[in-house]
């Protein structure tokens, strides 16, 4: 098992503080990787424009430094802030951490005239030129994300520890959206890329529990020659990609997420309002139904924020929170350490039929269920 942590305000706050409440669940992990995703970044001595986007990763050697920055320089990218971490690296075990690379460039002026989506297809080429060159030289360059107002941060080590080390306390760096998982290492060897959340042009998910599932549902994927399906160094890497086909390939609503990776039976089918529409999809996306338990935590570009979990429910989560703050965690101090100043008598924990929501403008949470009637989006 791992822990799961993710909060989302209106006021931009520490990720130190959702740290705080992973190590309220640590007897959940065992320090083999620690990721962090912050979403709606703010700077301290930095305002992110509308043209700029936000590189994360790590550069294990200076000669692979120089070759990014000459790499993206030639690429049309201007430097226009570098985050430096108050690094005490004594803190984290592994040694070659050259540079921590959280960086702020303007995009190239030729993408003036790009729609957005033009945009989000060429940042995700960027990001995977950059990961294929790191692989060429033997690892050099760990490559987390690069988009607009999104940072990502991961390394092996306890939460507190590695939050430490990077001086994360010191409240330069703030979020609007942060989450966090402390990975208790099962399956793979450890691997900087095997830590969640995972990412892909603007959505993220991060999981607690097993995808027994998964060699057919990567095998599905790869299988689609979509760019950016590839890695899986973990098998909830899947979840991540399944939600990017659902909501970015298909351009279905998010609540058909669940019924894709989760579907009703068919007894249950038949008597629903959308049941022929759902069988076919049912059919059409069959190789994408996971095998659980899971619990998947998942944040998209306008900060939108979802919970699922599958019908074993032997991953528990719950979320709570009140106007302009919201939690989701693993276990119930985890939420309180986020947000305390809420009513606890509130808090709610799905079902395996539910979708918790908690949309942008933070007001109520949506408790949506697989058996409610939808409306699919019109066709343009």
């Amino acid at each position: 098992m791992c822990r799961l942590a993710l909060k989302s305000a209106d006021t931009p706050f520490s990720p130190y503080d959702v740290l705080t409440a992973m190590e309220a669940m640590q007897e959940g992990y065992d320090g083999s990787g620690l990721g962090l995703l912050l979403r709606g970044v703010e700077f301290e001595d930095f305002k992110l424009k509308p043209h700029h986007v936000v590189l994360s990763g790590i550069a294990h050697t200076e000669a692979a430094f120089h070759r990014l920055t000459d790499w993206m320089g030639g690429q049309g990218f201007q430097v226009k802030y570098v985050h430096e971490f108050e690094r005490r690296p004594g803190l984290i075990e592994a040694k070659d951490r050259f540079n921590y690379m959280v960086r702020a460039y303007k995009m190239p002026d030729a993408w003036a005239g790009l729609t957005p989506e033009q945009i989000d297809d060429k940042l995700l080429e960027i990001r995977l030129a950059i990961r294929r060159d790191g692989d060429a030289h033997g690892g050099d360059i760990t490559i987390f994300s690069l988009y607009r107002d999104v940072v990502m941060l991961k390394e092996v080590g306890w939460p507190l520890e590695v939050g430490d080390a990077l001086g994360l306390s010191d409240g330069r760096l703030r979020a609007r959206v942060v989450m966090a998982q402390g990975r208790q290492n099962t399956n793979y060897g450890i691997n900087l890329y095997a830590c969640h959340p995972f990412f892909i042009q603007g959505i993220a998910t991060m999981t607690n529990g097993e995808n027994t599932a998964f060699v057919p549902i990567k095998e599905w994927l790869l299988g689609k020659n979509i760019p950016g399906y590839i890695g899986y160094h973990s098998d909830s890497e899947t979840f991540t990609h399944i939600l990017h086909y659902i909501t970015k390939k298909l351009k279905l609503p998010l609540e058909l997420y669940k019924h894709v990776i989760t579907p009703l039976k068919t007894e249950e089918l038949d008597v629903h309002p959308n049941g022929d529409f759902l069988k076919g999809l049912r059919t059409a996306c069959r190789r994408l139904i996971i095998d659980g338990p899971n619990a998947v935590i998942a944040t998209l570009p306008d900060e939108t924020c979802m919970l699922v979990m599958d019908q074993k429910k032997m991953r528990p989560a719950t979320v709570g929170g009140r106007p302009g703050a919201w939690a989701i965690a693993s276990e119930m101090c985890g939420v309180d350490a986020m947000v305390p100043d809420r009513d606890p008598a509130l808090d709610f924990q799905p079902m395996r039929q539910h979708t918790v929501i908690i949309p942008p403008e933070r007001k109520e949470l949506t408790i949506w269920s697989q058996f409610d009637q939808f409306t699919l989006p019109q066709a343009a």
